[in-house]
């Protein structure tokens, strides 16, 4: 808010949580839409609902681990399926019908995770969300490929491991120690059109 930024953030349930709260702070700044990401349906929905609005920048922020945490062969096949369609398939179907949303200038944002690296992955763990997290950015590139030319900036972010219900209360970051240099580095790379795999610092993170 401090930015001057008008956002539209997106909620998955009616209830009221903490963004409402932020909003009724805010009511010019902020707007709440309704969506479920891992429904094709809901996605088309909201889109419609906001047919005619062009955005700067598009960020797609959900994301799940999987429960309980295990080798690939451990995993049930229902949980490997959520984790792949919530943190793999759901952004780029996000992406691929809001795109005519974003100005040709614009900025779309995905965030990854530093366990998204294959070239960093030499300790294992947590394999399902590293998995689905190199499947994004692979998906991503692939996106990039057949836009190559266009002048929207990508970014994949990669926050670090913060303190929410994802990262858990050992994590080593809070959320006001990432989230404002996410925020900062998605500004400085605007108008810098193609891929870019980085970190809340602004370091490149290898693939």
């Amino acid at each position: 808010m401090k930015r001057g930024w008008h956002v539209m953030a997106t909620v998955r349930e009616t209830g009221k949580t903490g963004l409402h709260e932020l909003a009724e702070r805010h009511p010019a700044q902020l707007e709440i839409e309704m969506v479920d990401v891992t429904s094709p349906f809901q996605i088309a929905a909201l889109h419609e609902r906001l047919e005619g609005r062009m955005f700067d920048l598009l960020f797609h922020n959900a994301g799940t681990a999987n429960q309980p945490d295990g080798t690939v062969a451990e995993t049930s096949t229902d949980e490997f399926v959520k984790v792949m369609v919530t943190n793999a398939l759901s952004p780029l179907r996000v992406i691929e019908t809001f795109q005519d949303s974003v100005e040709p200038t614009g900025t779309i944002g995905v965030m990854s995770s530093g366990q998204g690296s294959v070239a960093n992955n030499t300790n294992g763990g947590h394999e399902i969300y590293r998995g689905s997290k190199a499947a994004l950015n692979s998906y991503m590139r692939s996106y990039d490929a057949r836009h190559r030319g266009e002048q929207r900036t990508l970014i994949l972010m990669a926050p670090g491991w913060v303190k929410t219900d994802l990262g858990g209360p050992d994590a080593r970051l809070t959320i006001e120690e990432s989230i404002p240099g996410v925020v900062t580095v998605i500004d400085n790379l605007k108008g810098r059109p193609g891929l870019h795999y980085v970190d809340y610092l602004g370091q490149t993170v290898p693939w």
